[in-house]
């Protein structure tokens, strides 16, 4: 963790959490997920890594972007981009109740589309969209994030 430097705990979850923290060479702010896995059992140690797996042959730019992985004293860190507009559920619950216009909606909508589709032609199902998962840059484009549970496989996805 010596090439970063943790700035705060955005997040939290049952094994680790998501730190922001500044890259020391490009000055850069990254989000930083923390796992332990020394206390996982096996089959959630697979996907913890099997996140950095699949986040690490993604590249588009609706899709959160990956840096690199590491394991230090028993914590898997993946280093991905940051996107400083939050999530889709904190963008919505902040509205409070004032709706969105349509074609703010259908661009979103459209992004989403287009990051799964890059998702799916590689034959990986992401298996936990939600709205928490779907992040936001201060510009309103959507990244689509936290591949935990990701599948990935050499069948067809069925219609």
């Amino acid at each position: 963790m010596d090439k970063y430097t943790q700035m705060s705990v955005i997040g939290k979850g049952s094994f680790g959490r998501a730190v922001l923290a500044r890259d020391n060479v490009d000055k850069k702010l990254v989000v930083v997920k923390e796992i332990n896995i020394s206390e996982m059992g096996q089959k959630e140690q697979r996907e913890a890594k099997n996140e950095t797996k699949v986040l690490s042959t993604l590249r588009h730019p609706n899709i959160i972007a990956y840096k690199e992985s590491f394991v230090e004293k028993g914590n898997l860190y993946i280093v991905m981009d940051y996107a400083d507009g939050g999530d889709m559920y904190k963008l919505i619950k902040n509205q409070k109740g004032v709706h969105f216009s349509e074609e703010q909606i259908l661009d979103w909508f459209v992004q989403l589309c287009l990051a799964l589709k890059h998702v799916h032609d590689r034959k990986i199902l992401h298996r936990d969209l939600k709205s928490q998962n779907i992040f936001m840059t201060s510009k309103r484009m959507v990244k689509l994030g936290d591949f935990g549970i990701a599948k990935v496989g050499t069948a067809h996805l069925k219609r």
